[in-house]
Parts: C-alpha cells; sequence; structure tokens
C-alpha cells in the first residue's frame, strides 16, 4: 500500500444506536459554529471539514450535501458552510494549514496523501484539535474514524468479477486497475479483491493509477491491452467507477465487442447507465448518509469534549495510532439486477435519470419501469 497504514486489525462491538453514523470525506471545507458543552449551550463549536473533491465526484454531489444537512440538523443557527474541495495533497495540506490557524474545535478529514499530512495531523494534534479521520485512514494522531469496509469492497468486486466471467473464472486472465497509493483504501480494495481472485485467475497486468486520475488509467489499459491483446482479457477488476470508465474507453478504441465483465465502485450516475447499457458489470454501493451522519455526530462530540464510543461499533489500529474508535459500514454489490432495488429504493437516482431515451429499451428489459 506504500503508506504503513495497516486498516484490517479491526475489533467490532454491537451497534448501540438505530442510526449509525459516519463521516464524509472530499475536498471540502465546512465551518460552522454549533452549540456547545453545558446546560446552557451557549459555548460555540467550530468544525473543519476537509474533502478531496468536488463538482461531479461522489464528494461533492452526495458526502458534502449530507454533512451540511447533519450539521445544520444539530445546530440549526450555524452559519452557512464553506466549501474548499481539491485532490491536490500540497493543496489540502495548506487548508488543513489554515483551519488549524483559524483555531477550529474539531475536524473531519478525508485525506488525500496520509503519509504525507501525517505532520499535520499531528499539528492539529498539539493545537488541541481533534481529527476525525473519514473514508481514509489519516496517519498521526486521530481521535475517531468513519469509513466503509474496504476489505469487504474489494472482496463484493472479486466475487461479481468471478460471477460475471462464468467458466472464465477459473484460469481465464484478468487486469487489475487499483486506486492510487497515496490512498490507504486503494491497498485494502486491492486486498480484499486479491482474497478472493488469488488462485482463481491469472492476472495478465496490475495497475496502481496515480491520483485515481482516470487519464492514467486509460494509458494503463491501452497498454495492457496492446500487451495481452483484447481478446485475450477475461474480466477487469476496476477499482472504482472512473476508472471503469476509462477501461472501456480504452477497450472501446480497438471497436472489441462484446466487453469483457469490468467492476466499478461509488455508484455514480453515469456507472448505473452503463450497467443498464451492458458496458460496465458492476458497480459497489456505500449508502453515504449514515456515514456523513456518523461523521457528524462524532465531530460534534470530540469538539464538545464528549466520549464517541457510544457512536463506534468497534475499534482500528494504524500504524501510528492505536484504538481509534471507528464506524464502518457494510457496502452492497450492484448489478442490472438489482439497481431498482438499490439505487432506485434509496433515492440515490429516479428511473427517469437512469433511463435515458437511448437506455429506453435496455431499462424495460431490466425491469426499470416508471
Amino acid at each position: 500500500m506504500g503508506l504503513g497504514v495497516s486498516v484490517p486489525a479491526v475489533r467490532r462491538r454491537s451497534l448501540t444506536r438505530a442510526s449509525v453514523a459516519i463521516s464524509v470525506a472530499a475536498g471540502l471545507t465546512l465551518t460552522g459554529a454549533c452549540g456547545g458543552g453545558g446546560e446552557s449551550g451557549d459555548d460555540s463549536l467550530t468544525v473543519g471539514v476537509l474533502l478531496p473533491g468536488g463538482g461531479a465526484s461522489r464528494f461533492g454531489q452526495f458526502d458534502r450535501p449530507l454533512i451540511e444537512q447533519k450539521l445544520k440538523q444539530l445546530c440549526p443557527d450555524c452559519p452557512a458552510a464553506t466549501v474548499a474541495a481539491t485532490s491536490e495533497p500540497a493543496v489540502q495540506r495548506q487548508q488543513l494549514d489554515a483551519m488549524i490557524t483559524r483555531g477550529v474545535d474539531v475536524l473531519i478529514l478525508t485525506v488525500v496523501d496520509a503519509k504525507g499530512l501525517r505532520s499535520t495531523v499531528e499539528a492539529a494534534h498539539r493545537a488541541g484539535i481533534p481529527v476525525v479521520a473519514y473514508d481514509r485512514l489519516a496517519q498521526g494522531p486521530i481521535s475517531g474514524y468513519v469509513t466503509f469496509d474496504g476489505a469487504t469492497v474489494g472482496r463484493l468486486q472479486g466475487e461479481a468479477l468471478l460471477k460475471a466471467m462464468g467458466a472464465k473464472a477459473d484460469g481465464g486472465q484478468i487486469v487489475m486497475m487499483n486506486g492510487a497509493t497515496i490512498d490507504p483504501n486503494a491497498g485494502w480494495f486491492k486486498r480484499g479483491a486479491l482474497s478472493v481472485l488469488k488462485g482463481k485467475v491469472k492476472i495478465g497486468k496490475s495497475y496502481d493509477t496515480v491520483g485515481w486520475r482516470p487519464e492514467n488509467a486509460y494509458v494503463n489499459m491501452t497498454g495492457a491491452i496492446a500487451a495481452l491483446g483484447a481478446g485475450n482479457i477475461d474480466g477487469v477488476l476496476a477499482a472504482n467507477d472512473s476508472l471503469a470508465s476509462a477501461v472501456i474507453s480504452a477497450f472501446n478504441a480497438t471497436e472489441v465487442r462484446p466487453l469483457p465483465p469490468i467492476t466499478g465502485q461509488d455508484a455514480d450516475l453515469a456507472a448505473a447507465r452503463r450497467i443498464v447499457s451492458g458496458d460496465q458489470y458492476m458497480t459497489v454501493y456505500k449508502p453515504f448518509k449514515p456515514a456523513a451522519d456518523a461523521a457528524v455526530e462524532m465531530a460534534v462530540a470530540l469538539g464538545r469534549g464528549e466520549a464517541v464510543e457510544s457512536i463506534a461499533t468497534g475499534t482500528v489500529d494504524s500504524d501510528t495510532t492505536k484504538d481509534i474508535p471507528a464506524v464502518l459500514l457494510p457496502s452492497i454489490s450492484v448489478t442490472v439486477g438489482n439497481i431498482k432495488d438499490t439505487l432506485v429504493k434509496d433515492g440515490m437516482y429516479t428511473i427517469n435519470q437512469i433511463c435515458t431515451p437511448k437506455l429506453r429499451s435496455a431499462c424495460d428489459k431490466a425491469g426499470l419501469t416508471r
């Protein structure tokens, strides 16, 4: 993984709340004053949130508004949030430094480069600012952690790929398009997938995609096709939907049909449409609301000087911090057969959003009727 982060050391507790919360992480900075500790509630609490992406990314579309909603619910009189999203480690370090200088009471951080920001997380700790790691486990003294179980994500992808490959799952050849090595989750996903794929298939090529950037995945996939031959690739383990899109584009440039099964993650709208059309086999759906809720609950509790054990479902260890109170949420494998019972049922997308006129026939076949 290249980060010295040991995520699998997880000790679980049974849930003690009907509604479990998780934090968001993605290149966004939210600040707001929340009622602080004490019976009068007059003390203010400022919360800083740093996310690794905005706009059309999962973090911009889902995590950010959900965090804002939860903060507003817990603190109706908080000022409007301010947002700063970036996928650049140096920029996020500057943002984090600025939040520390400003003197926020607590931070929610989805780290871009866990190793590179360790010293800044340590600076927050020295300043008495608790840090809740969201989605990705940051290095340094972390006070809480909210994420989806990465090993489960990888296993879901690997199991779905083997199922889609059919007879070729026994000895067939695949390409692995993994995430960025500076993201601790990327190695977690990869290990989960390999726990299913090893001994079953031949891994013809495996790439760690710099920056999770689709353009890098496209170059890598083009190289894999040239080296192995498009007809000799029986499946592609793509770590998320953006990488899956790049993989599909690389295959389309060869005009090879049918495409081999391709996995994904994040349940992007474009991915849902590709699944209906048959270009992408599956995605991993991670319900974002419970994660955002948990992260905000944990941050507000820490900011008020309260314990978070009642929010956490267990603890995790990193190489730098032991027994971090954590919430690890389950994920769901989504294929064309259960889009309606997952993404549509949960309100992620409407059938009208998924079923463009071009996909009307495929949607009817999949049971996605209005």
